[in-house]
């Protein structure tokens, strides 16, 4: 996966993307303990945004033994793992259903409802990804 990068000529566009960068990527990392932050769309901001300010922070992420993964995948049209799909339907649908049991509101609810249903229909038609015999 060689991805070039081109760092932005301009040195305040290079610290706006940075800073934009760190923030996006610790939302993803976030994501990955929270059900209802994404990780992925995170994590490709993150790259996308280093990939334009700093080659040293992209190749980090990209190279990353945990984080790298989930880019290099998403971006070489690899999918995602059958794990990976049960694991984020089934916690994302465990916490929206507890949070529809404590918050009272009803439009909050259908509102919480109708994204998670949306959700799931996004992920499930993501290819996925076959077992590797790594």
């Amino acid at each position: 996966m060689a991805r070039t990068v081109r760092e932005s000529r301009s040195r305040l566009v290079r610290h706006a993307l940075q800073a934009a960068g760190l923030l996006s990527l610790a939302l993803g990392v976030i994501g990955m303990f929270l059900p209802l932050l994404p990780t992925t769309p995170f994590l490709l901001l993150a790259a996308a945004c280093f990939m334009r300010s700093s080659q040293r922070f992209y190749l980090w992420l990209v190279g990353h033994p945990w984080l790298g993964p989930w880019i290099r995948d998403y971006l070489d049209g690899e999918g995602i793992p059958l794990k990976g799909k049960v694991y984020a339907v089934g916690l994302m649908w465990t916490s929206i259903l507890l949070s529809c049991y404590l918050i009272p509101l009803l439009p909050v609810r259908l509102l919480m409802l109708a994204s998670a249903a949306l959700v799931t229909v996004y992920i499930l038609r993501q290819k996925t990804r076959p077992i590797r015999a790594d």
